[in-house]
């Protein structure tokens, strides 16, 4: 009717308007995280029925996918997986760990964990500079050795200085660490049983050495549950690590930005995200189903971040980067396996 406004109608259109941003992000977005979840499944499933790592076959479906990365509609999605995904991964691990877990371990393993993390971090920095690899390798390498392999690798390469070469260095890491826990899994048990560690020992040194927790929990039970226990509950305590090891890295990174370039925000949300889930679960307000939940979902994103890493990389930059990148990680794992079992026969 003349004369007569409609405000009934200016509410919605206020609301698509505020709506049409995220619309336009997901229509942005998804393509590539289609992509990216897809190569998540069926490395998934690839590993369950033929017990490969699942982070290796992800890394290599995904970089048989570097094309979409190069242009086209996948690549905001491939970035967002890259990214957004990981931090969530990374966040959700915090709900593994509870400190009656930690404290239950008593002195010993947690004075052994913490000064191997560190000493090889410290290693691994070292060699990287003598070996004329960058300081960021150094950090990124020793700090997956140290901690929890491919997971704390994509921690750490998400709060370093981006380059040209960070994702190169952070697929060739993941790849080289996965790797060489594979092949620890088998080895170490054999080790621990040949120089006769006992079923506690032998749980610390594999918790303690081996770089990833699914490796850690095979290579511990396959000598008795007693051994894998103990084993899956250090290897938590090094993948608690993560949390101090990467805020620091970030600070000292902040503190340098802010010198040169003005402030920048110390703690990235996702540490932040990380430490309240276990403080949450070491409360105990986390029902199981709950936690289980946030694994899955930690694992699935950490799977689908590794693809999207790999479509970012191709297989002409991993082989250029010849055998000295390989070489520090070959010493920085012997170094914490060395640590380890000096402090399991001394201290023990």
């Amino acid at each position: 009717m003349e004369g007569l406004s409609s405000p009934a109608v200016a509410p919605p259109r206020a609301a698509a308007a505020r709506a049409a941003p995220r619309l336009a992000m997901l229509r942005a977005v998804y393509p590539g995280f289609l992509v990216a979840a897809t190569v998540a499944l069926a490395s998934t499933w690839l590993s369950q029925h033929y017990g490969a790592p699942v982070m290796l076959f992800a890394l290599l479906f995904g970089m048989a996918f570097q094309f979409l990365h190069e242009e086209g509609r996948c690549v905001s999605g491939i970035e967002f997986s890259s990214k957004a995904v990981l931090r969530l991964g990374v966040a959700l691990l915090g709900a593994r760990i509870t400190a009656a877990q930690i404290m239950s371990l008593g002195a010993m393993p947690i004075a052994t964990v913490v000064v191997a993390v560190a000493a090889t971090i410290a290693i691994g920095y070292l060699a990287a500079r003598a070996l004329g690899q960058s300081r960021s390798f150094g950090i990124l390498s020793g700090g997956s050795v140290g901690i929890c392999g491919a997971s704390a690798a994509l921690a750490i390469a998400s709060v370093l200085p981006r380059d040209a070469k960070t994702e190169r260095d952070t697929i060739l890491t993941v790849v080289t660490v996965t790797a060489l826990s594979t092949l620890a899994m088998i080895l170490y048990p054999l080790i621990a049983t040949g120089v006769g560690l006992d079923h506690v020992r032998a749980g610390i040194f594999l918790g303690g050495t081996i770089h990833d927790v699914a490796q850690v929990v095979g290579a511990g039970y396959t000598i008795s549950p007693e051994t894998g226990d103990i084993a899956t509950y250090v290897k938590l305590l090094r993948v608690a690590m993560l949390l101090p090891v990467v805020f620091i890295i970030a600070f000292v990174i902040s503190k340098r930005g802010a010198a040169q370039a003005g402030p920048k925000p110390p703690v990235p949300l996702f540490l932040l995200g990380f430490a309240a889930l276990v403080a949450v679960n070491s409360l105990g307000l986390l029902p199981k189903p709950v936690t289980d939940a946030a694994n899955d979902l930690s694992r699935w994103s950490l799977v689908t971040a590794i693809a999207a890493l790999g479509m970012k990389t191709s297989f002409k930059e991993l082989i250029a980067v010849g055998w000295r990148p390989i070489a520090v990680m070959l010493i920085e794992t012997f170094a914490i396996g060395a640590i380890v079992m000096a402090a399991v026969q001394i201290f023990h």
